[in-house]
This record gives C-alpha cells, sequence and structure tokens, in this order.
C-alpha cells in the first residue's frame, strides 16, 4: 500500500475515533471519518493482542492491507478509515475475510460497485 494510503499518526487516529462514525459486524469494527480535502483515502489496521501472537496478527494485518489494495478502486476516495479486527477473524479463509471487509465497508457506504 502506498504511503499516501496509511494512517499512521496517532492524532490521525484519534481524530477518526473522535469524530468519526462507527460500523461493525461479527468480525470488523471500521471507523470512518470524511475528508473533502484529500482525493485519496488513509488506512489504519489495528488488530489487539488479544486476538493472538505477533505472528497471526502481523498475517491478519498484511491480509486486510491486500484486501484494502485490491478493492482500491471501489473504495470512496475522501475518507480516513481505521479497520479494527475482531477474535472471530481468525478463523477466517482469505475469501471469507474479503467478502466480510467488503460488507462492513458496504455498510459504511464507503465500497461502490467497480466499473469493469
Amino acid at each position: 500500500m502506498h504511503k499516501q494510503h496509511r494512517l499512521a499518526k496517532r492524532e490521525d487516529f484519534n481524530k477518526v475515533f473522535r469524530f468519526g462514525k462507527s460500523v461493525a459486524n461479527q468480525q470488523f469494527v471500521l471507523y470512518h471519518l470524511a475528508k473533502p480535502e484529500h482525493d485519496y483515502f488513509r488506512l489504519g489496521v489495528s488488530v489487539s493482542k488479544k486476538i493472538g501472537n505477533a505472528v497471526v496478527r502481523n498475517r491478519l494485518r498484511r491480509i486486510m492491507k491486500e484486501v484494502i489494495r485490491l478493492n482500491k478502486d471501489s473504495i470512496q476516495l475522501t475518507a480516513d478509515f481505521i479497520l479494527i479486527a475482531r477474535k472471530p477473524v481468525v478463523d477466517l479463509n482469505y475469501q471469507e475475510m474479503e467478502s466480510c471487509m467488503i460488507h462492513v465497508l458496504k455498510k459504511a457506504a464507503l465500497y461502490k460497485k467497480r466499473k469493469e
């Protein structure tokens, strides 16, 4: 994922948590905040220590970022969002995780059908 698409600073995370809206399903929680001054989205990923050890958490982070990277053409461009993994996500394979992430993005109205 390109550097411009990363949400990395603590103050940016806090802004999204404080002023953004949240939606959730069983596997993910999504906080999002509209940013009309940007023409791109920024993503923050969070996986708690309760989920598993470092190997498991980093694997989940990589998969979550890859799903977003592959679907970036369908994601609303002017938003900052934070994707938080919940415990059930450990048992999912890639396709199930992708569909759950797309579901939570659609619930937040951040996902639009790709024009192919």
